[in-house]
C-alpha cells in the first residue's frame, strides 16, 4: 500500500471519519457572541485598560493626594491612618469582634477568608452561565463584599476631620527657630508648644511656620481662639502679645 492511499489520518483513532461533533465551529457561526482571543478580545481589554489608566492619571493631576510630613512617634497628638484603599480594614479593627482579644480574627481570619475566596473564585464556581441572576451564590457573595468595603470605608472616613488633619500634618520647610528671641520666650511661657510643638511644627494644633495670618490676626486668634482652639489661651500682657505675634508672623519670611 502506497502512502496516502486508503488511509485516513485523524487526531484520535476513536473518532469516526465523518463525525464532526468534536470539531469546533467557526467563529462566524456565532456573530456578536464570541471572537478570537488574539487580537480582537485582547485589543479591547488593552483599550479599556488604557482609558481607565489615562482617566486615573488625570484625576491624580487634578486632585493630588495630600502628603504629610514624616511620622514622629514622639508626637502624642498624631493619629496614624492607612491609605484610603485600606481604610475598610482599619475600620474593621474598631469593632469588638475584631479587636482586643479577638484581633487575630480582624487581622488574619476575616481578610484571609475574603482574599482567599477571591483567589479561589475561578475554581469554586465554574458554571457556564454568565448572567448574574443565574449565579446567585457568586453574585450574592460579590455584592456582600462590595457593600461591606464601601460601608467600612465610609464609616472610617466620616470620623476623620480631613481638613484639620491636612493642616496639622502638612509638609513645611525647615526654618531655623531663634529660641533666644523675646517672642519665643513668650511662646514657651504661654505653654503654646504643648499644641504647636517646640519648633512650631504643629502637634495637636497646626504648624505656625509660614502662617498666612498677619500679626494683628494672630493677636486676635490668641485672645479669641479659632476653630478647635478656645478663647482665653493667652494670659500675658499686650506687649508680650505683640512680641509673640511679630515672632510668629515673621517665621518663614524671606
Amino acid at each position: 500500500m502506497h502512502r496516502g492511499k486508503g488511509m485516513k489520518f485523524v487526531g484520535d483513532s476513536r473518532v469516526r471519519e465523518n463525525d464532526d461533533r468534536h470539531i469546533p465551529k467557526d467563529y462566524s457561526e456565532y456573530p456578536g457572541r464570541t471572537e478570537p482571543f488574539w487580537p480582537n478580545f485582547l485589543l479591547k481589554e488593552w483599550l479599556a485598560g488604557a482609558v481607565f489608566l489615562v482617566g486615573f492619571l488625570c484625576l491624580t493631576v487634578a486632585a493630588p493626594a495630600p502628603l504629610e510630613k514624616m511620622a514622629d512617634p514622639s508626637t502624642p497628638g498624631y493619629i496614624p491612618l492607612p491609605d484610603w484603599y485600606f481604610l475598610f480594614l482599619y475600620q474593621l479593627l474598631k469593632y469588638p469582634f475584631a479587636s482586643g482579644d479577638y484581633v487575630v480574627i480582624g487581622t488574619v481570619v476575616i481578610p484571609g477568608l475574603a482574599f482567599g475566596g477571591l483567589l479561589l473564585a475561578p475554581f469554586l464556581d465554574r458554571g457556564p452561565e454568565r448572567r448574574p441572576t443565574r449565579r446567585p451564590v457568586a453574585t450574592s457573595l460579590m455584592l456582600i463584599a462590595i457593600v461591606a468595603v464601601f460601608f467600612l470605608t465610609w464609616e472610617a472616613s466620616s470620623h476623620v476631620d480631613w481638613e484639620t488633619r491636612a493642616e496639622q500634618n502638612k509638609i513645611v520647610e525647615d526654618v531655623e527657630i531663634d529660641k533666644e528671641s523675646e517672642g519665643y520666650q513668650v511662646y514657651s511661657d504661654q505653654s503654646c508648644m504643648s499644641c504647636h510643638g517646640e519648633n512650631l511644627e504643629g502637634v495637636s494644633g497646626p504648624s505656625l511656620i509660614g502662617t498666612e495670618h498677619s500679626a494683628d490676626e494672630i493677636k486676635d486668634i490668641a485672645k479669641n481662639g479659632i476653630g478647635s482652639m478656645p478663647a482665653g489661651q493667652f494670659e500675658g500682657s499686650d506687649e508680650e502679645l505683640q512680641k509673640l505675634a511679630d515672632f510668629i508672623a515673621g517665621l518663614g519670611e524671606e
